[in-house]
């Protein structure tokens, strides 16, 4: 029997929402960074902004706590100055509106009226709603799950992908803090394991160099990472990834055991040309690394 704090583990390869990489290219469209100069501020800032804006006009160290891994220097840089440019009501119509727009340009007429993608918006619903009992220490996904659903199908999915990436997100957090490891080193560790380089992950988050080299040294000091110009793990480094990425998966895995193996199967057939298609034209560096 399964409990709110303690859902049986559920293999990575049964959550379609890794699938989905095409949300987050979604968020940097040109659409998305057009909704936010419309409101008096750049891609980045409104990135924040935007995300953020679920929480209500917080402070700028609540965001650094949710956020996790982005460099504070940044956060304070754009809030509370962008609550003063526009509520937070104001942020998050834009990145809808922005979602909107890009999703009809990339996938097109036929896409957004099909019924594939009708079927996929229920089962990501599905997915998402499935996860009131496990609310408790996830302040995104919470503050995502207060918003109201969209009425489109396209919109639907897309927030469903958006509750279900929180839901992962607080719980990474979570694992990530019971290991001890920080926003920065945590990122250190992830290009270490290699899906996206080290300057995109530095830069993204706005880390400056000399943050980074300390995050890596003191990684090496305590014996994860191995002496030499490249990234790469230690023994000791490798089990300790493979720890927290179990961790994750098991806090995150609620909403997919809702939905069971073929729903979940279903959904992340359904997502995955989608995925590919925005990935290609938002993030081509990345669309060689999309399984088939």
């Amino acid at each position: 029997m399964t409990n709110a704090s303690n859902p049986p583990p559920q293999g990575r390869r049964e959550s379609p929402s890794r699938a989905c990489t095409g949300r987050r290219a979604l968020q940097f469209s040109p659409e998305a960074h057009a909704a936010y100069a419309a409101l008096g501020v750049e891609s980045g800032p409104g990135y924040f902004a935007s995300r953020a804006a679920a929480l209500g006009p917080v402070a700028p160290d609540v965001v650094i706590a949710a956020f996790y891994n982005i460099s504070p220097q940044a956060v304070r840089a754009t809030l509370p100055a962008a609550w003063r440019t526009a509520p937070p009501e104001e942020f998050l119509a834009a990145r809808l509106a922005g979602i909107d727009a890009t999703l009809r340009r990339i996938l097109g007429a036929g896409v957004l009226a099909s019924e594939e993608l009708r079927r996929a918006a229920e089962l990501g619903r599905r997915a998402a709603e499935s996860t009131p009992a496990y609310l408790y220490g996830r302040p995104l996904f919470a503050a995502h799950a207060a918003l109201p659903w969209p009425d489109e199908p396209h919109l639907v999915l897309w927030h469903a992908q958006t509750l279900l990436r929180e839901f992962w997100g607080d719980g990474h957090v979570a694992a990530l803090l019971d290991a001890g490891v920080s926003g920065i080193e945590a990122l250190v560790t992830h290009a270490a394991a290699g899906p996206v380089g080290a300057e995109a992950l530095r830069t993204t988050r706005a880390w400056s160099p000399d943050d980074w080299a300390a995050a890596v040294e003191g990684l090496r000091t305590r014996g994860w990472l191995a002496s030499g110009p490249e990234l790469a793990f230690t023994a000791e480094g490798k089990e300790w990834r493979s720890a927290v990425e179990a961790a994750t998966d098991r806090l995150a895995a609620a909403p997919y055991i809702a939905l069971g193996r073929d729903g979940c199967a279903e959904l992340r057939d359904l997502v995955r040309p989608w995925s590919r298609s925005l990935v290609t034209e938002l993030m081509p560096w990345a669309a060689a690394r999309l399984k088939d």
